[in-house]
């Protein structure tokens, strides 16, 4: 709890500020990854794959545990888990989900279902999931903010919500770069300069963990324990 405090006390106004210089529409966010799809396992495959293995560690997956994957494209995460827990993946792109189910056909990943589905709007009940995760996506999705609350809501009381993304850096000149480069980038599938303390504070996360991951490491590991 101390951890989350002190950034938010730094931040001052992250209760208020954007998130972003930049402003992405979901339309726009659903063309970028139809685009990208075919090549996605390829760029953003090896270099990203640290994250992704100390995510799984992170979601401490036992036998018979439920994951939801928010933003699974091509499912490149899905034979990383357990086969004896429960995967379900969701994503907007259908030339995503349809890598994604061939890559499930292939290698028989059959604890592992998948579903279209708008992240802001999560087709779940309360309290649905032991941990539900989204991996590289807050970055992109229009509505980070509505994100993670909804992600927390289908999470089970105990259970954990675990945050796999870049985000802004505190380093002022590092911080000024990607702010200036992120109406770019959000055209490869990301914005650059995502405020990690206004979204903490805005989407009333409170963080057990925050790790830095990768290489070089850009990247946060956020776990959240659901009280």
């Amino acid at each position: 709890m101390g951890l989350f405090n002190e950034e938010t006390q730094r931040s001052g106004d992250a209760a208020t500020r954007a998130l972003s210089v930049t402003t992405v529409e979901i339309d726009f966010v659903e063309k970028v990854y139809q685009g990208i799809a075919s090549v996605y396992d390829y760029t953003y495959g090896p270099t990203l794959h640290p994250g992704r293995l100390e995510a799984i560690e992170k979601m401490a997956v036992r036998p018979g545990t439920h994951v939801l994957e928010v933003g699974v494209g091509t499912g490149i995460n899905l034979s990383l888990y357990p086969r004896n827990c429960r995967v379900t993946g969701i994503d907007l792109s259908s030339k995503m989900l349809e890598k994604a189910q061939a890559r499930i056909d292939e290698k028989g990943l059959h604890h592992c279902d998948l579903a279209a589905m708008d992240a802001t709007q999560l087709k779940f009940a309360d309290n649905s999931f032991d941990v539900v995760y989204a991996p590289y996506v807050i970055s992109v999705v229009p509505e980070p903010v509505k994100v993670a609350r909804e992600m927390y809501r289908v999470c089970r009381p105990g259970g954990r919500v675990i945050i796999l993304n870049h985000f802004k850096s505190a380093n002022p000149i590092v911080g000024r770069i990607e702010r200036a480069i992120s109406p770019m980038t959000v055209h490869i599938g990301f914005t650059a300069d995502l405020d990690l303390p206004a979204f903490l504070k805005q989407a009333d996360l409170n963080p057990v963990s925050i790790e830095k991951v990768n290489i070089p490491k850009m990247w946060s590991l956020i776990t959240v324990v659901k009280d």
